[in-house]
């Protein structure tokens, strides 16, 4: 895996949990509190009326629900994945 700059201002932090989001087959154990921190550094968010999070990657905007528990759900890791790749985020980063 190779480095590009889009991807140098992530932490090690940030490049682990895009690792887990991007890992085949599926985690269940991605906690929503580092998938908020690695999508407040790559993009924005904002807690809407309701509970939702409006998440905006590029020209990109999302709405999550956060999780009961602390982990999210298969099909947020799919809106993730497809919003990190249009952004250029992807499994291509080193720790």
């Amino acid at each position: 895996m190779s480095s590009t700059p889009e991807h140098e201002h992530l932490s090690n932090h940030h490049r682990n949990t895009l690792r887990q989001l991007f890992q085949h087959p599926v985690s269940h154990n991605i906690e929503w509190d580092a998938v908020m921190s690695l999508l407040e550094a790559v993009g924005s968010t904002a807690e809407q009326h309701g509970g939702k999070v409006a998440v905006t990657i590029g020209s990109e905007t999302e709405f999550f629900d956060p999780p009961a528990d602390k982990d999210i759900d298969t099909q947020a890791v799919v809106d993730l994945r497809r919003m990190l790749s249009k952004a250029g985020y992807g499994v291509d980063i080193q720790s």
